[in-house]
């Protein structure tokens, strides 16, 4: 990767693969440190004393036995299946280009295993038409190998997107040193790459899908390029075999050189041959694309395992990119894209009063494109989004299924409604499946603002909001489904009409549109009105087989409309998962604690911490996939002798569990 263009972040085998994620019990007076992200050197460390909130750990010594952290930090949401439904529009493709995203979520230290307290986050919510994400980050002064926390692998995995640690050899100019590349590609006494085995664990251990190997340390030699091939061939081989990925990115070269080629060529064909896919560097033109793609064929590999990279870390959709030699409106593919930094769509916003609304408008505009509907992409748009070239994807397979049409960050928690919390939050691993077609809409007349808000929500932090004159009807596409029918499957949609006043109706299709870019053949059943927020219940009366898309139609009979979706679910039967057990209090430090349970034996989205308030109010206090959890900056309620925590296990449907508590002396 080219120096000049890049951020630094300045923020500055194990024998069993799967090894068993232990929570040891602590005694209450132990200290409660807060967990962070893991991050580790192939072995030898640096020399000096780290700084500020910075430790370093060595990857040849690490234990799943001795971290502290792994509950935290493993994540717990099985990769789902996807499927591609008929395309939104008539240029969008499947089978042909995919998208690689190389995201940096925060810094290297200090990244917090299970969210935070703010909302400013980059909370992405297009997974649809992404195949690839990786966890970018690592400096020389912090750490070179990056593991991706929970709530960022669980939210990806509900979405069928597997995501790659990072292994950031850094160029010198950033303080890269030629000896951590050494260490990497180290041998043991028989020959093989310990490291590599190392890398596996840490995946399995972890829940996390392969690793990105970027080695850009300038100075190596041919022995080095030998040792490095050998080493990456042993990872594949190893990661092959528990499921795991191999990136590798375009930069060492066979020869040990650093010598990004912006192509696949004799330079670096041997990596590329090993490895799963790869990225290829931001110096490519439409000639060596094209030619890159012509030799992947003649490999007998897909040319859509080459990212062709597009750096947007400095100007995001404002990047002026040759479309056309990577994704041509008029012929097949070239390759796939790489992405380099999109979370530009946050960090270019003004840092101070950052807003949800703010990000996700920018999101929508880079994601989906101008028009803000993929089903009627602009064709005048400079910015090609990739909803213009890439068929969306969808998880939605099985009932139970259900969505608050949570994003995994907001301004304030809600529950039924109401708010239980009034303190800003992220966590990406209480994300729902959201919407892979952000926003559809279908009608004759003028088409209404659709969006994600967080002005008000039934559950979590946000809710779908569409607002407009709705001069004709309009149906707002929600899920690419495939969700048997049975006599008694019915859909829940809770709303709530905001202004004006609207006819609702459930919008429910059995089948694909025949062509790209058609209206779903939907079947409309009216959905009983109210004041207020109102669960209506949808029988799918006279409807068999599989539900292949969801949405809502609205027609107004005063206008202007604001209209809220809380909440969508499809059942055949109510489920509530059995309560976990063994709440205990592992380690405290003043207000801050760290909590650990048995899980539930039922099927579980989440768990649900809250606070039991002298009052008798409860007051949320976070939530995880994990069995365990960190609380930081409690404070005795005025007369507490002893704050009570209740946690309840969250199904699908969102139903909860009897709650287990636990007790804390002040």
């Amino acid at each position: 990767m080219n120096p000049t263009r890049r951020t630094v972040l300045l923020a500055a085998g194990a024998a069993a693969f799967l090894p068993a994620l232990p929570v040891t019990p602590a005694r209450a007076a132990a200290a409660a440190t807060p967990p962070y992200a893991a991050y580790w050197y192939p072995d030898s460390l640096p020399s000096g004393t780290p700084g500020t909130g910075i430790t370093w750990h060595s990857l040849k010594s690490w234990t799943a036995a001795d971290d502290s952290d792994l509950a935290f930090n493993a994540a717990s949401v099985p990769l789902a299946p996807r499927f591609t439904p008929t395309p939104a529009n008539t240029t969008a493709r499947s089978g042909q280009a995919r998208i690689q995203s190389l995201v940096s979520f925060g810094p290297t230290s200090l990244n917090p295993s299970q969210g935070s307290a703010t909302a400013d986050y980059y909370a992405f919510t297009h997974w649809a038409y992404i195949d690839e994400l990786v966890f970018w980050g690592g400096s020389a002064g912090e750490g070179l190998i990056l593991a991706p926390n929970a709530p960022i692998v669980d939210a990806a995995h509900r979405h069928g997107v597997p995501v790659l640690g990072n292994i950031f050899l850094p160029p010198v100019a950033y303080g890269g040193q030629l000896q951590w590349t050494r260490d990497l590609v180290q041998k043991d006494t028989d020959g093989h790459y310990p490291l590599a085995a190392q890398l596996v664990g840490v995946a399995a251990a972890y829940g996390f899908d392969g690793w990105f190997v970027n080695a850009e340390t300038s100075g190596g030699n041919t022995a080095l390029g030998t040792d490095m091939l050998g080493f990456l061939t042993e990872l594949k081989t190893l990661a092959a075999a528990q499921g795991q990925r191999v990136t590798w990115y375009d930069a060492m070269t066979v020869n040990g050189t650093v010598s990004w080629q912006g192509a696949l060529n004799s330079q670096n064909q041997a990596f590329f041959q090993t490895a799963d896919d790869m990225f290829v560097d931001f110096r490519w033109s439409a000639s060596t694309l094209a030619a890159s793609g012509t030799r992947a064929d003649q490999l007998g590999r897909s040319r859509y395992e080459l990212w062709a990279g597009v750096d947007v870390e400095a100007s995001g959709s404002n990047r002026s990119v040759n479309w056309d030699a990577i994704v041509p409106t008029t012929k097949a593919h070239i390759a796939s894209l790489g992405l380099y930094r999109p979370e530009w769509t946050r960090n270019h916003l003004p840092s101070t009063g950052r807003a949800p609304a703010d990000f996700h408008a920018a999101d929508d505009r880079f994601w989906t494109g101008r028009s803000l509907d993929p089903s009627r992409p602009d064709a005048t748009d400079p910015w090609r989004a990739p909803a213009v070239s890439v068929a969306d994807r969808s998880t939605v397979t099985g009932v139970p299924f259900a969505s608050t049409f949570n994003t995994g960050h907001g301004l304030r928690w809600y529950e039924d409604g109401e708010v239980t919390s009034a303190t800003p939050w992220n966590h990406l691993g209480l994300q729902d499946r959201l919407p892979s077609r952000q926003w559809a809409v279908y009608t004759q007349g003028t088409r209404p603002a659709v969006a994600l808000d967080f002005a008000d929500a039934w559950h979590g932090g946000s809710s779908v909001l569409v607002t407009g004159a709705l001069d004709a009807p309009a149906t707002v596409g929600l899920y690419a489904t495939r969700l048997p029918l049975t006599d008694t499957t019915v859909v829940e949609l809770t709303h709530r009409t905001d202004a004006g006043s609207v006819t609702v109706e459930l919008a429910v299709a059995t089948a694909d549109p025949d062509t790209p870019g058609s209206t779903p053949p939907y079947t409309y059943l009216p959905v009983e009105a109210g004041d207020g927020w109102r669960t209506s219940t949808v029988r799918l009366d006279g409807l068999t087989g599989t539900v292949h898309a969801l949405g809502v139609r609205l027609t107004a009979t005063e206008g202007p409309v604001g209209w809220r979706l809380g909440a969508l679910a499809v059942r055949d039967e109510a489920t509530t998962p059995a309560a976990p057990a063994g709440l205990r209090i592992t380690a405290a430090s003043g207000g801050d604690l760290r909590l650990a349970w048995d899980a539930s034996p039922d099927d579980v989205r989440h768990y649900t911490l809250h606070r039991l308030l002298p009052d008798g109010t409860r007051r949320f206090l976070g939530g995880t996939c994990q069995t365990a959890f960190f609380l930081t900056g409690l404070a005795p309620e005025q007369g507490e002798e002893a704050a009570r925590f209740e946690l309840c296990a969250v199904g699908e449907l969102y139903t909860a569990s009897a709650p287990v508590t636990v007790s804390h002396t002040w």
